[in-house]
């Protein structure tokens, strides 16, 4: 295997240790929630609507983003800024669409660029616009639990497509405060399973379980798979993170 990629998926394993970590309730660093509750709305908008279609579109290569869907979010939801040609749709993912139990939920500076596949563009981009509808609507963070648990109980949202993925691979995001923009990566959508049917996690495995989907409680789970490069062709074990 070439030695770049061996280092960027060991990087990778080692972040994602620290995201999970980081995300577990009841260890000495979450005495202090450091984000307790939502933050102002115009704090997660991103000001200027130019910027955030950029920024959605490093999600992905050029090649493909360039005739994505582009969807920014408002005060009243993600609204579609660029209509696509692809089938593609490439978005900024605010923190509430992280696990539940992450300490950074309501965290107003993370950013995550990332761009679906038309089959994760029908069936898993609707996860993302009914959570961030009860977001908007006031709700805690244990009502959006039991709101989106009660979507999926009532088949609001739509069955999981098989092929959905998506592209993780900018260099500007900020996907949480201790991993920063992380590495860069493609996610793989399955029905809910276990993280050895893949065998995600073992060494020398590069695949990873991403807590993002997994069942809580969207009946998703999530495989990650680290790459060498960020979207703009710069190689990733090049960077800091």
């Amino acid at each position: 295997m070439n030695r770049k990629i061996v280092r960027t998926i060991a990087l990778g394993s080692f972040a994602l240790a620290v995201v999970v970590c980081a995300a577990r309730p009841g260890r000495a660093a979450d005495a202090k929630t450091p984000y307790p509750s939502m933050a102002p709305l115009d704090q997660y908008l991103i000001a200027d609507r130019d910027a955030e279609i950029a920024l959605a579109r490093t999600a992905a290569p050029p090649s493909i983003s360039r005739d994505a869907t582009v969807m920014v979010l408002g005060r009243h939801g993600y609204e579609t800024a660029v209509e696509g040609k692809n089938g593609f749709v490439c978005i900024v993912e605010r923190a509430w669409m992280g696990p539940f139990d992450a300490r950074e939920f309501w965290n107003p500076k993370n950013r995550g660029p990332l761009c679906f596949n038309p089959p994760a563009a029908r069936s898993v981009l609707p996860l993302t616009l009914m959570r961030t509808k009860f977001v908007l609507a006031g709700q805690s963070k244990d009502e959006i639990h039991e709101s989106m648990k009660a979507a999926v109980e009532n088949r609001d949202l739509p069955a999981l497509e098989p092929g959905g993925m998506s592209y993780m691979m900018s260099r500007q995001g900020h996907l949480n405060d201790s991993a920063g923009h992380w590495v860069p990566h493609l996610m793989f959508y399955v029905p809910l399973t276990e993280s050895m049917t893949w065998g995600a996690g073992v060494p020398g495995s590069p695949v990873l379980l991403n807590p993002h989907f997994n069942g809580a409680p969207e009946p998703v789970t999530e495989f990650m798979i680290p790459v060498s490069e960020w979207s703009d062709g710069t190689p990733a074990n090049a960077d800091a993170h």
